[in-house]
């Protein structure tokens, strides 16, 4: 990272972790923006608990001047978590000529997802010779650890992964996107409903980039390219979670009452033609007081073998990965190029 030049955009809450890694890993923060007028014009240092650095928070709508003016070797961009709602920032950053990494976790494997912008968004990239790319917590222990676990395996017939966090910990569009605080009714209309849906129906809504998948969906994209897997289908459902007594949910502003939908667990199938089939769930909800973040992959074949990770720092392994994934990026060819295609995640 020594003299690594590093855009920020977005500095909400995965941003006090990135800009201060970058800058402990001996990298340079040279700009940043944000949508939030309460933390415009703030200087990064406060947002980060430091004393200021001199770099000022500007308005997102001045990155394409900044970009050009700045000239970074990379940009971390720390938002949404559907590639439509990055257009702006990654047609941005491709436009300029500016590599990208993003939190963005559709942005893992988007070509399964949301094909036709990523292929906007690569045609770009290719034309301004820049890499777009998207990491964090998955890159490492939804992806690395996993296809490390098939390389010491003589045979295999299945993957299954479960993944569990806490709603909580990532904001209100997050919460409210994993159905938390609904009633069954309303969850089975708003969430469940959504993949009450024939393959052609699917099929038609990725063409037109209105798909919303859940993690795994991308995940599974990622893992069976890093493998050489044909993927033939792949199906999605969304199972509402609940609890058995009311807790109190500070990012909704509500209690969570006993009945109510805590948040979800969305299971993905994907069956390849190899014979593998991948089935693996991420569980985003509410937690009540006994529970906790929980990572567990099971590879059945010869032999069977399972992985369990338990408590996770996740927003800090997140952001930790994003930022040992900057060299990469800047090395890997040109284009929107997935991480399943730079090689191990490495210590920096």
């Amino acid at each position: 990272m020594n003299g690594l030049k590093i855009f920020q955009y977005g500095c909400g809450k995965m941003s006090v972790y990135t800009m201060r890694y970058v800058i402990e890993n001996g990298g340079e923060i040279v700009g940043a923006v944000d949508v939030n007028p309460n933390v415009i014009g703030k200087d990064i240092g406060e947002v980060i608990g430091k004393e200021k650095i001199g770099v000022v928070i500007n308005d997102a709508k001045d990155s394409e001047k900044l970009l050009n003016e700045l000239k970074p070797d990379c940009a971390i961009v720390t938002t949404m978590s559907l590639l439509s709602d990055l257009e702006t920032a990654l047609i941005t950053c491709a436009k300029c000529g500016v590599n990208a990494i993003t939190t963005c976790e559709e942005a893992f494997y988007p070509m399964n997802s949301n094909p036709n912008l990523t292929i906007k968004i690569d045609s770009l990239a290719k034309e301004n010779n820049c890499t777009i790319t998207g990491s964090g917590y998955q890159d490492a222990f939804w992806g690395n650890l996993v296809t490390t676990l098939v390389g010491a395996s003589h045979n295999i017939t299945k993957i299954k992964g479960s993944s569990s966090y806490n709603v909580e910990d990532y904001g209100i569009a997050l919460a409210k996107a994993h159905g938390a605080g609904l009633t069954k009714e309303e969850f089975e209309k708003e969430i469940a409903s959504v993949d009450e849906i024939s393959d052609e129906e699917r099929n038609n809504l990725i063409q037109s980039g209105k798909y919303q998948p859940s993690y795994m969906w991308n995940v599974n994209g990622w893992l069976c390219d890093k493998l050489g897997l044909t993927v033939i289908s792949q199906t999605q459902k969304c199972v509402p979670q609940f609890n058995d007594y009311d807790i109190e949910s500070s990012t909704l502003g509500m209690t969570v009452k006993a009945g109510m939908a805590t948040g979800m667990s969305a299971v993905v199938t994907t069956k390849t033609k190899e014979g593998i089939t991948l089935e693996t769930e991420c569980i985003g909800k509410v937690y009540n007081k006994d529970e906790f973040d929980r990572n567990e992959w099971t590879v059945y074949g010869e032999p069977d073998t399972t992985l369990v990770i338990e408590k996770p720092a996740t927003v800090e392994l997140t952001c930790a990965t994003i930022v040992n994934r900057i060299p990469d990026v800047i090395k890997a060819e040109s284009g929107f190029v997935p991480t399943s295609r730079m090689g191990e995640l490495k210590y920096r």
